[in-house]
């Protein structure tokens, strides 16, 4: 709502510099305002505020010097052209969705764009940073997995990728956008000693992938 009361409102603006501007012709010049009034008439409606009720030329009928059976019938026409145009808006709106669908719909493949911040948890090691595609209901991947190497001191391993790690999970067609469900797993893996608390150097392990942590969320 607020980007169309804020596409009326620069409407509106630029239609009144061109009524200050005094070169309009006569003819246009009486569209215009009418064109305005309309405009104002329609965006109180959406916004739920009072209907203003004109005469033929968009001037507000004064209540003082019109009867009540002229302000009714003026209401009503009012009224009308509004729902007119709330229904055309609502039909223009369906056949962009229905336009859309198809485009989708005819499109050999689509993608997901990832971009990694940061992995907020507490480790102590090193660890691996998988992340991939899900389907819950058939309990399978339905992606390759993008690994990031993460360091015990809170960084990427390769610190030149560090506010770079992006990746692209591709070839995503219209059989996986019509699952039901599709999730974005992360996996977390500790690389290093067998137990955190293994300090015996003589029993010190390195280079183990340990299960650490897994999160998910529907996409």
């Amino acid at each position: 709502m607020f980007r169309s009361v804020r596409h009326m409102i620069y409407d509106l603006i630029e239609w009144r510099s061109q009524i200050l501007s005094g070169t309009l012709p006569q003819d246009e010049l009486k569209e215009l305002k009418k064109k305005v009034t309309a405009k104002i008439d329609y965006g109180n409606r959406i916004l739920d505020l009072d209907l203003v009720v004109r005469d033929e030329d968009g001037n507000i009928l004064d209540p003082e010097q019109t009867s009540t059976i002229s302000l009714f019938r003026a209401h009503e026409i009012a009224s009308k052209q509004v729902e007119e145009r709330l229904q055309e808006e609502k039909s223009q709106k369906q056949n962009l969705d229905i336009n859309r669908q198809a485009k989708f719909a005819a499109t050999p493949s689509f993608a997901l764009f990832v971009n990694l911040k940061n992995v907020v948890c507490k480790i102590g090691e090193d660890a691996e940073v998988l992340m991939s595609l899900y389907d819950p209901l058939e309990s399978k991947f339905i992606s390759e997995n993008y690994l990031v190497r993460w360091s015990s001191c809170g960084l990427p391993k390769d610190i030149d990728r560090l506010h770079n790690l992006r990746a692209v999970f591709t070839d995503l067609g219209s059989k996986d956008l019509k699952r039901e469900k599709i999730s974005f797993v992360c996996q977390i893996v500790r690389v290093g000693r067998m137990e955190l608390r293994d300090n015996n150097t003589r029993k010190l392990t390195s280079g183990l992938r340990r299960p650490f942590g897994v999160a998910g969320n529907c996409v």
